[in-house]
């Protein structure tokens, strides 16, 4: 059995197998042309913290550059609430076309430890674009506090045991989790004092309601620079090349300790190959940029970049991390 087709005008004759492979052919070229034509309108850009955050800030530097690139204009969009899990539910819940992301950070990772139930599965409801950048957190107290080091600090919460609370920018949040490790690392015992953003719990600090925080050195080294805050340490292994005057917290009496504030680029999952491989080579492409490097790591930032698969590994390994390290008494009901 077989058809026919003209051609120039001639009619030619197809057998069974030339006609599935015109068929094929034409499936292919479809789906290669459909693939070409992403993105077909502006990309929203999730950002899980209110404007003004670490977060925040490299998307919206990020932003611009990737939307140059993919020549469609990309819309930062914040959606605050749930250390992400607001955000994050709505990329969830998407349609899985690439034209809705999500900017996630640390406290992705730790969520499933924290929360007894979550609205999505986090290894399993997203696809990795991306690692985009990791930046220490730094150690700040009020000036009014009678400490100039890290170690002098331990020694007074020792002997004020309950007393010292710290900041935060709520449970599960960045400047949670590194103050619960350091308090971990210290054996001090310190409360947390929970706050609708860092920005609000930095004005409590400088304003001396509370008295110590950790943040990240983007939002937290220009009050210290300025003398409003009195910046202890930073929870990098080495020194960061920003801001070289801090001492890290491993090299004032507590060795090894480290914690970065990372973010990595998602989306829904059931995006194509195609849209995730356009997508992380536009990021690493926007990474690469030189006044995008200038502007992130002038803050504090290390670029990461990568594939993929780095960035879902990484992820996978945060999941673990803290299901090893967050203490059953510290779980959320949703």
């Amino acid at each position: 059995m077989g058809s026919s087709i003209f051609l120039g005008g001639e009619q030619v004759k197809l057998h069974n197998g030339m006609i599935a492979l015109a068929i094929a052919t034409t499936i292919c070229c479809t789906g290669g042309a459909a693939g070409q034509s992403y993105p077909t309108k502006p990309i929203r850009l999730l950002v899980p913290y209110a404007p003004g955050a670490a977060t925040d800030f490299n998307a919206r530097v990020l932003a611009p550059k990737l939307g140059e690139s993919l020549g469609q204009q990309v819309i930062v969009d914040n959606r605050p609430g749930a250390t992400g899990i607001v955000a994050t539910s709505v990329l969830a819940n998407s349609t899985p076309d690439g034209h809705t992301i999500i900017l996630t950070d640390s406290a992705h990772g730790a969520n499933p430890a924290l929360y007894e139930k979550m609205p999505y599965d986090t290894l399993k409801d997203f696809a990795a674009i991306g690692m985009v950048t990791r930046i220490p957190m730094v150690l700040l107290v009020n000036p009014a506090l009678p400490v100039k080091s890290v170690k002098e600090l331990i020694a007074l919460a020792k002997s004020r045991p309950g007393q010292l609370n710290y900041a935060s920018a709520g449970t599960g949040s960045a400047m949670f989790l590194v103050a619960e490790l350091f308090k971990s690392a210290t054996n001090i015992d310190a409360m947390q004092i929970a706050y609708k953003g860092g920005g609000p719990a930095l004005t409590e600090l400088v304003g001396g309601q509370v008295p110590m925080l950790f943040i990240s050195v983007l939002a937290g080294m220009p009050l210290a620079n300025a003398g409003r805050v009195r910046a202890l340490g930073v929870s990098s292994l080495q020194r960061s090349p920003t801001y070289p005057e801090v001492p890290t917290i491993a090299e004032s009496g507590v060795p090894g300790f480290e914690f970065h504030l990372w973010q990595a680029m998602l989306a829904p999952a059931g995006v194509t190959r195609s849209i995730i491989t356009r997508l992380n080579g536009d990021l690493n492409a926007a990474l690469d940029n030189a006044d995008v490097k200038e502007r992130l790591s002038g803050v504090g930032n290390e670029l990461m970049g990568g594939t993929p698969e780095r960035a879902t590994g990484f992820i996978r390994a945060e999941v673990e991390r803290w299901r090893k390290t967050i203490k059953p008494e510290m779980r959320i009901k949703m």
